[in-house]
């Protein structure tokens, strides 16, 4: 047998503690990353129900596809009225984040169906494959804008009815913003990383809104070339902004998870009355759901008495953690011969 991990109380949990602790960037930079990259699990508040949790998250879906869609239409109605590049440009992206949640609403109701003879995992999947699609729009979404600024540059065109660009562009935030917020807290609450990206996108549309705004004002105080300007500043952000996204689901579909995950399940087995110890905790997400397994060590005890021990164990990650679909606890029992002699 492997040598299995074990744990006590007092100085030991405590250097548990700090073996596990997870850092995150402080300060500005801290701020930009919580901003643009946050997390996509919050065990304090989850949703442990996989049924309730779809359905949340494709409420969330329905809602803020309206919202952006009515965003979308009164900023191209300005786009119109003014001819404003960088507004276009905002406009587009707007509508490609209302589009993406058209494929993740797909996968978060393909995600229900049960597991199948050639899918024995379920279809949970779907969800990070949908992630990568949303990926796939905002790059080419920020391809173009930045090709109509260009073009813009090198004709350049009169803006019309600046303050009709001021207003939409922060009607474009005000509508980003809000989604952005819906999505990310209720991707939060299902651990769903794609629907998290979902709302970082809407979040990066709110702040290409304003500079869209601030182009405007650029215009209106003698420098027209500001909004083509604006337009390729946006496109720049997009690509630099998006390299977050890309690691979240990246990282989901290569089977990363949180260390701040992984501590707590093992906190949990370690806390179980019972266990000696514990070894090869695995966790992995499919979809919004978590699936995992450990092996605990326990003393010499009868069979049933281990199994005991093993579903309280499991029962301790399941409150720990929650999201979790499946998680399989292994006891291994050792046996004493003499005082102080331990064989698997």
């Amino acid at each position: 047998m492997t040598e299995a991990r074990t744990h006590g109380h007092g100085q030991d949990h405590h250097d548990h503690d700090h073996e596990h602790e997870h850092h995150h960037p402080t300060g500005l930079k801290g701020a930009l990353y919580n901003l643009f990259v946050p997390h996509s699990h919050d065990a304090s508040d989850a949703i442990d129900d996989a049924l309730e949790a779809s359905r949340e998250g494709v409420r969330a879906l329905k809602i803020s596809l309206f919202v952006l869609l009515g965003t979308t239409v009164l900023q191209f109605a300005v786009v119109l009225l003014s001819g404003s590049v960088a507004l276009f440009a905002d406009t587009i992206h707007n509508f490609s984040d209302a589009l993406t949640a058209v494929p993740l609403w797909v996968a978060f109701v393909l995600g229900r169906r049960v597991a199948s003879r050639r899918y024995t995992y379920g279809f949970g999947r779907a969800e990070d494959l949908a992630g990568l699609f949303i990926i796939a729009v905002v790059a080419v979404s920020a391809i173009v804008a930045a090709w109509q600024s260009v073009e813009r540059l090198l004709h350049p065109q009169p803006l019309h009815n600046p303050w009709w660009v001021v207003a939409a562009g922060l009607i474009g935030f005000a509508g980003n913003e809000a989604v952005a917020i819906y999505r990310i807290r209720v991707g939060r609450r299902i651990g769903s990383a794609a629907l998290v990206a979902d709302g970082v996108h809407a979040r990066m549309d709110g702040f290409t809104s304003l500079a869209v705004v601030l182009g405007a004002f650029g215009v209106m105080l003698g420098f027209p070339l500001a909004d083509p300007i604006v337009g390729l500043l946006i496109s720049a952000a997009i690509v630099v902004l998006l390299w977050g996204t890309v690691r979240s689901i990246g990282r989901r579909l290569m089977d990363g998870i949180e260390p701040d995950l992984v501590h707590r399940v093992e906190h949990a087995l370690a806390d179980t009355p019972g266990v000696l110890g514990f070894e090869a905790v695995q966790l992995r997400w499919l979809g919004h759901r978590l699936h995992g397994a450990a092996a605990v060590v326990l003393d010499d005890v009868p069979l049933a008495v281990a199994d005991a021990i093993a579903a309280d164990a499991g029962r301790r990650v399941r409150a720990a953690t929650g999201n979790v679909d499946d998680f399989q606890v292994r006891p291994t029992v050792v046996q004493r011969f003499g005082s102080d002699q331990l064989s698997s």
